[in-house]
C-alpha cells in the first residue's frame, strides 16, 4: 500500500514532533554526561607506593580485584559506592572507616608525635597524590600501613573455615584473589576520600559521611536538593492548572458508557495466542521461585546462623539467593510482557498470518534455556566451578541486575529482537495503512525499546571501571525498567482498553503520547540520581537532583487522572458484564503504587542530601519493591489475568481465585513496606547521621532486638503474598495450560465488545 493510501493521524502532529524532541534533547544531555563520566572518572593508578617508593599493588590488581567482586558475587551481599545488596557492609565506607581508625592510632601512638593525629589522618586522606604523567598513587605512611593491615583482615572476612550467617564455607580460596580483592577496597575509599582535581571535594562528592576522613555533605548536596523540591512543587502545580483546566486527554468527552462486553469464552483465539499459555505458566513458575528465594534472602536478615535451624548457605548462601531474586524477577516481568505482546498483536492487526504460533514456541524455548541456563551457571561460577572466563560469560557477570552470564545476556538480548519481529510480522498488514504516529506504530516502537535499552547494559563491559560500568548498568536498571518498561504498560494498557471499547482510540493515542513526553522530560535525564556518589563529577548530582524530582509529576498526574480511565474502564458501572475485573484492579493497584513506590518512596531518597546518608539501606529495597513489583510485578499479573480470562474455559475459570491473588499480593506488599523495610530504614537513616553510615550498614545494627524484631515480623506478609497471592495464580495459569480453548485459524477481525454507545 502506498504512503498516500496511508491513514492520517489520529492526533495533531504536533503531539509527535513534541515527543521526539525531548526524546531526542534528553539524550542528547545523556551523551554529554556520558563524555563527562569517561572523563572525569576517578583515575587508576599504574601503581600504588608507599613514601619510599616500594609498590604495595597496581592497576592490573585492582581490576583484578574487580573481578574477583564479580566473580563472587559480592554486589549481590554489600555495596560499593553505595550500590548493591543490602546484607553486607558497603566495602568503601566500610575500608575508609577502618583504614582511618588505623591511622589515628598509628600516629597517636607514634614515637614523638606532635599535633593532633586526627587532623593529620584528615590532612592525608583528602590530599590527592595521584601524578597522572607516571601514574602513580603515593600512600601516605599511614595509609601504607593500614592496607598492610587490613589485607588480612578482609581475608578472614571472606574466607570462613565454617559457614558463618549468610556467607557459604570456604568461600574464596585463593590467598591472591583475596589481596586483589583488598587492593580494589582500597582503591575505592582513596576515590571518596581523596580531593578531585580542581574541587573542594572528593571524587564521589565526599560521599561516605565519614567525620574520620573530613567526608560531609557539600553544597551542591544541599543546594539541590532544595531546588529539586522547588522543581517538583512548582511543575506539580503547572501541570495541575493546565490539567485541570484544559481536558487533554479528552476523557470529558467519551461517548456514553453503555457498552456489552462479549464473553470470554466467544472470543475466538489465534493459534499464536492460544499458544502464550505455556508463557503464562512459565510465568507462575518463575514468579514462585522469585518469591521463594526472596524470603530466604528475608530470613537472612532475620536468623543469619540458618533457616528455622537448617544452615542453606553451603548450597544458597545470600549473594546467590538475591542475584536469583533479582534475576527471576527481570524474568517473570519480561516472560509476562512477551506472552501480553503476541496475545494483543493479532487484536490490534485483525488477524494473524501463518506461523506465529510455531515462532512463539521456538522463543519461549529459546527463553527457557537463557533462564535455566543462567541461574545454573550463577550457581557455577559463585562456586568457582568455572575455570578461566568461563565465570564471566557462562556464570554472573556479577553486577546488580546484570548478573547473569555475558552469553546469557547476549542470547537475552536476541531473544527478545526475535519476539519484536513476532509482533512486527504479527502488525505488518495493519502498519501498511496507518500513519506512523498512530498506536499500532506506537505498540510497535514501545516493544522495540525493551530490547534495544537492554541492550545498552552490553556496554558494562568487563574491562571497564567500576564507575564506567555502573554509568552504563544504570542506562539498564532506571532508562530500560523504569522508563521504557513504563512505556511498553502504558502503550498495552490503552491499547487494551481501546480494544474493550471503553476508551476511544484518541485518547488513548493521548494517554501514550503524554507519557513519552513527561517520562523523556524527567525520566531520562532523572537517571543520574543513582550516580551521585559512585565517581561521577558534580554535574551528574545537580542535573539527577533537578530533574529525578520532576519525574514524580507524570505519578501524580496519572494517579489523579486515574479515576477517569477506571470509570471508563467499567470497574463502577452497575449492571455491565465486565469480565476483567481482577485483570482492572490489578491496575488500578498499579496506578497506587507508581504513585507511592515509584513516586513518594523513591522522591524520600533521591534528594541528595537524603541519599549521601541513606544510600543502600533498607529505604533503598523499600523503593525498589514497592516500585518493581508494585508496578511491573502488578502489571504482569493484570496482563497475565487478563489473557487467561480467554485462554481458560468457563468451567476452569475461578474469579474468586483470582481477587484473592491480587488482595493478597497488594496486602503483603504493603505489609513488607510498612511493617519491614520501611520502619528499618528509617532506623538506619537515623543511625547514618547520628553514629556513623558504616555503623548503620553493620551486621550487628540488624541484630539489634527491635530491628531483628521487625525483619521477623515481615513473616506474615510474606507468607500471604506466597500462599495467597502467588499460589491462586499459578493455579490458574496451570488451568490455562493444561485446559486451554481450541484455537481458531481464521479467526479475524475479532471485536471484544459489542453494541458501545456513539462516541
Amino acid at each position: 500500500m502506498s504512503a498516500q493510501t496511508r491513514r492520517g493521524m489520529v492526533l495533531s502532529p504536533l503531539w509527535l514532533q513534541v515527543s521526539i524532541l525531548t526524546f531526542v534533547a534528553g539524550f542528547a544531555v545523556l551523551g554529554i554526561l556520558a563524555y563527562l563520566i569517561y572523563r572525569d572518572e576517578p583515575p587508576i593508578p599504574a601503581r600504588v607506593v608507599d613514601p619510599a617508593g616500594a609498590v604495595l599493588f597496581t592497576g592490573e590488581d585492582i581490576l583484578a580485584g574487580k573481578a574477583v567482586f564479580q566473580k563472587y558475587g559480592l554486589m549481590e551481599y554489600g555495596t560499593l559506592f553505595g550500590h548493591g545488596a543490602y546484607l553486607g557492609p558497603d566495602f568503601t565506607a566500610d575500608y575508609l572507616h577502618r583504614q582511618a581508625l588505623r591511622m589515628r592510632d598509628f600516629y597517636a601512638a607514634a614515637p614523638g608525635a606532635t599535633g593532633s593525629a586526627a587532623e593529620r589522618v584528615v590532612t592525608e586522606l583528602k590530599q590527592n597524590r595521584y601524578d597522572p604523567e607516571s601514574g602513580t598513587l603515593t600512600f601516605s605512611e599511614g595509609q601504607a600501613r593500614a592496607f598492610l593491615d587490613l589485607v588480612p583482615v578482609y581475608a578472614a572476612a571472606l574466607r570462613h573455615p565454617q559457614a558463618v550467617g549468610p556467607v557459604p564455607a570456604v568461600y574464596i580460596r585463593a590467598a591472591e584473589e583475596l589481596r586483589q580483592l583488598a587492593t580494589f577496597f582500597a582503591w575505592g575509599a582513596w576515590a571518596c576520600a581523596a580531593t578531585r582535581p580542581g574541587a573542594t571535594y572528593s571524587y564521589t562528592n565526599n560521599w561516605p559521611p565519614e567525620p574520620l576522613a573530613g567526608n560531609f555533605p557539600t553544597a551542591d548536596a544541599l543546594l539541590w536538593s532544595a531546588l529539586s523540591i522547588a522543581a517538583l512543587l512548582g511543575g506539580t502545580g503547572l501541570v495541575l492548572f493546565f490539567f485541570g483546566r484544559y481536558d487533554w486527554l479528552g476523557w470529558q468527552a467519551e461517548g456514553g458508557p453503555e457498552l456489552r462486553f462479549r464473553r470470554p469464552e466467544d472470543v475466538p483465539l489465534t493459534p499464536g495466542q492460544r499458544a502464550t499459555r505455556w508463557y503464562f505458566l512459565v510465568v507462575g513458575v518463575l514468579f514462585l521461585l522469585q518469591t521463594l528465594v526472596g524470603g530466604l534472602n528475608a530470613h537472612y536478615r532475620a536468623e543469619p546462623s540458618g533457616f528455622f535451624g537448617l544452615d542453606l548457605t553451603p548450597f544458597i548462601p545470600y549473594m546467590l539467593s538475591r542475584t536469583w531474586h533479582l534475576q527471576l524477577a527481570i524474568f517473570f516481568v519480561a516472560a509476562a510482557y512477551l506472552a501480553a505482546g503476541i496475545f494483543v498483536t493479532p487484536l490490534i492487526a485483525g488477524r494473524e498470518p501463518r506461523g506465529q504460533a510455531g515462532l512463539s514456541y521456538a522463543l519461549l524455548g529459546a527463553v527457557a534455556v537463557v533462564v535455566f541456563g543462567s541461574l545454573l551457571g550463577e550457581a557455577a561460577g559463585m562456586r568457582g566451578s568455572l575455570g578461566g572466563d568461563l565465570w564471566y560469560w557462562l556464570g554472573a557477570q556479577g553486577w546488580e541486575y546484570l548478573d547473569l552470564g555475558r552469553l546469557w545476556q547476549i542470547l537475552l538480548i536476541i531473544g527478545l529482537f526475535f519476539w519484536v519481529g513476532i509482533i512486527y510480522r504479527g502488525l505488518r498488514h495493519r502498519l501498511r495503512g496507518e500513519h506512523r504516529g498512530n498506536m499500532p506504530y506506537l505498540f510497535l516502537y514501545a516493544s522495540l525499546a525493551i530490547p534495544a535499552f537492554y541492550a545498552v547494559g552490553l556496554l558494562a563491559t568487563r574491562h571497564s571501571s567500576f564507575v564506567v560500568t555502573d554509568f552504563w548498568r544504570f542506562w539498564v536498571v532506571h532508562l530500560w525498567v523504569e522508563d521504557f518498561l513504563e512505556l511498553f504498560t502504558t502503550a498495552t494498557v490503552a491499547y487494551i482498553f481501546v480494544l474493550l471499547g471503553v476508551v476511544s482510540e484518541r485518547t488513548g493515542t493521548r494517554v501514550i503520547y503524554l507519557s513519552i513526553i513527561l517520562y523523556s522530560i524527567g525520566g531520562v535525564i532523572g537517571t543520574m540520581h543513582h550516580l551521585y556518589f559512585s565517581g561521577a563529577p558534580s554535574t551528574h548530582l545537580a542535573l539527577g537532583a533537578f530533574f529525578s524530582a520532576m519525574e514524580v509529576i507524570p505519578l501524580t498526574l496519572l494517579t489523579l487522572e486515574a479515576y477517569s480511565f477506571l470509570r471508563l474502564g467499567a470497574l463502577e458501572v452497575p449492571g455491565r458484564a465486565f469480565p476483567h475485573r481482577w485483570a482492572a484492579w490489578s491496575l488500578v493497584a498499579v496506578g497506587f503504587w507508581n504513585f507511592l513506590g515509584a513516586g513518594i518512596f523513591g522522591f524520600i531518597i533521591n534528594l541528595p542530601i537524603v541519599s549521601y546518608y541513606e544510600i543502600g539501606t533498607a529505604l533503598t529495597a523499600n523503593h525498589g519493591h514497592t516500585a518493581m513489583f508494585g508496578v511491573y510485578g502488578m502489571l504482569a499479573v493484570g496482563l497475565t489475568l487478563f489473557c487467561l480470562r480467554y485462554l481458560v474455559p468457563p468451567e476452569g475459570w475461578n474469579d474468586r481465585l483470582a481477587g484473592i491473588s491480587v488482595w493478597s499480593l497488594n496486602i503483603g506488599l504493603a505489609w513488607m513496606a510498612f511493617v519491614n523495610l520501611f520502619p528499618i530504614g528509617v532506623m538506619q537513616l537515623y543511625d547514618s547521621y547520628n553514629t556513623g553510615y558504616w555503623h548503620a550498614r553493620e551486621m550487628a545494627f540488624l541484630m539489634r532486638p527491635l530491628v531483628n524484631r521487625l525483619e521477623w515480623a515481615r513473616l506474615p506478609g510474606d507468607a500471604l503474598f506466597i500462599v495467597g497471592g502467588v499460589l491462586p495464580l499459578l493455579i490458574l495459569a496451570i488451568r490455562g495450560a493444561f485446559q486451554a480453548r481450541p484455537a481458531s485459524p481464521e479467526a479475524e477481525n475479532v471485536v471484544l465488545f459489542e453494541e458501545a454507545a456513539s462516541r
